[in-house]
């Protein structure tokens, strides 16, 4: 069994589990590849971000599970887990992913729709007569 170093990260309703395993760069998310499970270039390349910055691209297989929340939510919990992961494996590289804001988990989530409005702040239209 391989040793590999385990981290999650959230983000809206989405919650992924990263294990970092030694190895070739191969990324895969819910036992598909990262570019068949998250089309969208502009996903792949947020959940590559921590990779790209620590220039770790080619150390590390990563394995994820992620689950909940949409597309976007899910690539943004990747890349919170696998910034997490890394610092686990290695303490050096908080510093450069802390300053790029990779470590903070974005807290903001839907608001809660109020009674007699149509959405959490839209009201609705205002009638004089």
């Amino acid at each position: 069994m391989t040793e590999y170093v385990e981290a999650v990260g959230r983000r809206k309703e989405a919650s992924a589990r990263v294990r970092l395993y030694p190895g070739t760069g191969e990324i895969v998310v819910n036992d598909k590849p990262v570019n068949v499970y998250f089309g969208r270039a502009l996903d792949q390349m947020i959940l590559r971000q921590p990779l790209a910055l620590t220039g770790t691209e080619a150390s590390f297989n990563i394995s994820v599970k992620v689950q909940g929340g949409g597309e976007s939510g899910q690539a943004s919990a990747v890349r919170l887990g696998i910034a997490r992961a890394l610092i686990e494996q290695d303490a050096n590289l908080r510093a450069p992913l802390k300053a790029a804001g990779l470590l903070t988990r974005d807290a903001r989530a839907k608001e809660r729709k109020k009674p007699g409005l149509k959405r959490a702040r839209k009201a609705p239209q205002y009638t004089k007569r």
